[in-house]
């Protein structure tokens, strides 16, 4: 019983920081929106949110840890669900049992992961340089022109793509999922799955517009 309660806390654990995981990409989202319909406003939140010390000082650590947690979390439950398994890879039809994404999370964890670690080292890593070690006077309306001049090599807008799309089939997954494990199989269960679902669509297709738009949409130099 014991073993069982144990592996119900860490499907929980998993999809809770799932679910903040999302409501984190829904508002990198909205923001990152608005370098196509609004740069003033893209400064203005971005300035916010780069000065802001509660976001610097207690949200952005809270968020890299509930990267890493959920990541780690996700390892642990593949290891333990393959080392579970009675029945070997040989007689396992996946394609017929299990959609790609759902056999497959791990991989597209992991390449999303590594995407992240991108994004950290183009926006996260530069800013803390800025701040505080070249210490330049803070200019609120500088982020816009930044951000677009990142998105200038069509090596990396590829790699921002590919990763997106990764994100959609993880996504298309585990957010479904994450409802169920949290327990809501409800009379609701099945409006959350199409929302899911869309969301899993709409969110990454959004972020690929934008790598695309900025990419095409290059500010003079």
């Amino acid at each position: 019983m014991g073993i069982i309660s144990s592996s119900i806390a860490r499907k929980v654990a998993m999809a809770l920081s799932g679910l903040f995981l999302v409501f984190f990409l829904a508002q990198h989202f909205t923001i990152n929106l608005t370098t196509v319909i609004a740069p003033d406003t893209f400064n203005s939140w971005s300035h916010f949110m780069g000065t802001n010390g509660l976001v610097q000082g207690l949200l952005q650590p809270v968020l890299l840890f509930g990267v890493v947690f959920h990541f780690v979390m996700g390892f642990i439950l593949e290891v333990k669900n393959r080392n579970a398994r009675d029945i070997k890879y040989s007689s396992f039809k996946g394609g017929t049992n299990a959609s790609w994404a759902s056999r497959n999370m791990l991989i597209s964890g992991l390449v999303i992961l590594a995407f992240l670690g991108l994004h950290f080292y183009d926006f996260w890593i530069p800013e803390l340089i800025h701040k505080y070690i070249e210490t330049h006077p803070e200019d609120p309306t500088r982020y816009y022109a930044e951000t677009v001049r990142k998105f200038e090599s069509p090596v990396r807008v590829g790699l921002y793509v590919f990763a997106f799309v990764l994100l959609a089939m993880h996504l298309w997954h585990g957010f479904a999922s994450s409802f169920q494990s949290v327990g809501l199989n409800n009379k609701y269960s099945k409006m959350l799955t199409v929302f899911s679902r869309i969301f899993a669509i709409v969110i990454p297709l959004g972020f690929i517009f934008i790598a695309l738009y900025l990419h095409l949409n290059q500010l003079p130099h």
